[in-house]
């Protein structure tokens, strides 16, 4: 019995601690550290230059190749490099672009620059978008099914991780040295993804050989969707995955800006939203999954959007308060609250949505129609999100708030029609 035990014991640490669980780690941070360079780095750096935010807000726009990255996935599942395989060939190829176009930044004057800067932050997005196809497709092939949530769940959470790089240190180093420093040392962190890649990633022996066409990979899933819902369901369920997220979307798309507007340094953004923001995010992401269990997909879609949408009017309450003359204790707690209840929604939210998302893939197309669906909900934060600047100009920060809390109110009403709250044999 003890001997029985001792076995059951090792094989639980050698699921967890092995070279699979490793890569995981290198693939979530790679994945995230761009996206964070786009989504808390530059803004963070326009506004210090004083871009407006109109302008600023447009920059969402360029982070549309993460909405449109399965056109091209087909590609990157057929063509072969003539090194490293199929696999590694491209991220290879798509790490080593990453680390020169953030590079590209240095000693690029917004003011002077700001067209090329948007050239070259469209190609972060195109490049780390291309990346996440063959990160997602390499860490199916590599992980065998009795892996597959533990090595997800790993992915994603050091992804968010990833965010203390441009969203809190590099920010932290901002206000000690030149930010032609900052986007060297921010760049120099996707080595770690290219030396996984080259020394400790392994191509799968016999990589999924994909020989279907454009319209079997991309077009017949979206058919199989339509016809297994009909066009009404259909019409409603992608209405809700577009609008769930939409009002916290816009209510963060100028996250960065908003704090310094209200007077808080970029050091103590840097410490305390960003930190204050994670840890919740990753804790109530876990702990929505395990409630899942006992709520079922579509109680957990009421409950926890209603958190995430009452999450915005904390934001409303900072912007009321501030912008401070002087920044204390208080007002560095304020600020920690309300980033932290705002991640707690964000974490909750997501656990529910990600896994309804699935719940409406067919099994024989779970990959392509996710990463439709995927899409689909990347589309406010890429082009809705463009707005923002205006909109914030035109009513002013409080305001603006009160709009998203009121834009998140349409995506929970079409829970009635697409996960009633009685009906729980579909969970």
């Amino acid at each position: 019995m003890t001997e029985t035990t001792t076995k059951s014991k090792n094989s639980f640490w050698q699921d967890v601690f092995n070279r699979r669980m490793l890569i995981c780690v290198f693939t979530g941070f790679s994945s995230g550290l761009p996206l964070y360079f786009l989504i808390n780095l530059v803004p963070a750096w326009l506004r210090s230059e004083n871009i407006d935010l109109k302008t600023i807000g447009l920059f969402s726009i360029i982070g549309f190749p993460f909405t449109w990255k399965f056109l091209w996935s087909p590609l990157l599942d057929i063509v072969q490099l003539p090194w490293l395989g199929l696999r590694r060939g491209w991220m290879f190829v798509t790490q080593i672009a990453l680390l020169f176009v953030l590079l590209s930044y240095i000693n690029l004057n917004p003011k002077e620059n700001l067209l090329l800067i948007m050239i070259i932050s469209f190609l972060v997005a195109f490049f780390a978008a291309s990346q996440d196809i063959v990160l997602d497709a390499f860490r199916r092939e590599i992980l065998p099914d009795t892996e597959l949530g533990l090595g997800n769940a790993v992915h994603v959470n050091t992804y968010r991780i990833a965010a203390l790089v441009p969203g809190s240190l590099s920010l932290i180093l901002a206000d000690i040295y030149p930010w032609s420093t900052v986007f060297l040392i921010t760049a120099l962190f996707m080595i770690p993804g290219i030396f996984m890649t080259l020394f400790l990633a392994r191509e799968p022996k016999q990589p999924k050989a994909v020989t279907k066409s454009f319209q079997d990979n991309v077009i017949e899933p979206f058919k199989e969707f339509l016809a297994r819902k009909e066009l009404k369901g259909a019409v409603l369920v992608l209405t809700f995955i577009f609008l769930y997220k939409l009002g916290d979307s816009m209510a963060t798309a100028l996250a960065t800006p908003f704090y310094q507007d209200m007077g808080f340094s970029k050091g103590d953004i840097g410490l305390i939203a960003k930190n204050a923001g994670l840890w919740p995010t990753i804790i109530s992401g876990i702990l929505g999954g395990i409630w899942m269990i006992k709520l079922g997909i579509n109680r957990a879609l009421w409950l926890f959007g209603i958190v995430q949408m009452v999450s915005i009017l904390g934001f409303a309450w900072l912007a009321y308060e501030g912008p401070f003359a002087v920044i204390g204790l208080s007002q560095r707690l304020m600020l920690a609250a309300v980033i932290g209840f705002e991640a707690i929604g964000v974490g909750l939210g997501t656990a529910a949505f990600v896994a309804y998302m699935a719940r409406e893939t067919n099994p024989a197309f779970t990959a392509t129609q996710l990463a439709l669906f995927t899409s689909l909900a990347a589309v406010p934060r890429t082009f809705m999100n463009a707005g923002a600047g205006f909109l914030i100009e035109l009513l002013g920060y409080v305001n603006f708030f009160w709009l998203c809390f009121l834009l998140a109110l349409p995506g929970m009403i079409l829970l009635i029609k697409v996960a009633p709250w009685s009906k729980t044999n579909t969970d």
